[in-house]
């Protein structure tokens, strides 16, 4: 199967889980669309999902390209991705998903969905500390220790460091 097909699969499948059916039916499997007058508060809703889906998808065609692997932990990429919006922060895709959270929690007025927006973010930091820099560290060694030097774990530096020849 090509790695594009592999990396759809995973995105539908997990992403599509954690960032769109588990908030679905956190906030009580409301319809998905009703006449409220929430109509400024659903439009920001929108483009906040609407932001992390683009966030989601560019990291993961990102790491299909420059990576030659998936977002899935089974078929990683080869090579360490380092372009692109792994310029600003190591966990893009992460950012990605939580964004799009945040976005369904404002759609549904839902504050379950916030408080799940936030154990996810909870999880993904353990899984980064505990499992993911640990096994890029050994496997990309040098490369991954300077690139987690200039480059933080979440959010942007509004001033980036310089960079040592």
């Amino acid at each position: 199967m090509p790695v594009w097909l592999r990396a759809v699969a995973f995105l539908v499948v997990v992403p599509g889980t954690i960032a769109g059916w588990v908030p679905w039916y956190v906030a009580g499997a409301p319809p998905l669309w009703t006449d409220d007058g929430r109509i400024g508060a659903r439009s920001t809703a929108a483009l906040v999902a609407a932001l992390g889906l683009s966030i989601l998808l560019w990291t993961a065609i990102d790491f299909v390209r420059r990576g030659r692997g998936t977002p899935a932990p089974y078929d990683p990429p080869r090579s360490l991705v380092t372009s692109g919006l792994y310029q600003l922060t190591r966990n893009p895709m992460y950012v990605g998903v939580v964004t799009i959270i945040v976005g369904q929690a404002l759609w549904f007025a839902s504050s379950a969905v916030l408080i799940y927006a936030a154990l996810v973010a909870l999880a993904f930091h353990a899984r980064v500390v505990i499992y993911e820099e640990p096994l890029l560290r050994r496997i990309f060694g040098t490369a991954f220790a300077d690139y987690c030097a200039y480059v933080p774990r979440w959010l942007p530096r509004l001033r980036r460091p310089a960079r040592t020849p």
